[in-house]
């Protein structure tokens, strides 16, 4: 499974009241990533907002 909790895109929803992907990914690119037939998420970003600031 991905590490979504690290991913850019992984943000927090008011109405469900939860994390959720907010990238548009199709029923079957959604499938295969939770059944664990992918390794990555093609949409992965890194959401470490103070990488580059590490590197100063």
């Amino acid at each position: 499974m991905p590490d979504c909790e690290r991913c850019a895109y992984y943000t927090y929803d008011d109405d469900w009241e939860c994390y959720c992907c907010d990238m548009n990914l199709d029923e079957d690119e959604y499938a295969r990533m939770m059944q664990g037939y992918s390794n990555e998420c093609p949409y992965f970003r890194d959401g470490d907002e103070y990488r580059i600031a590490r590197k100063q």
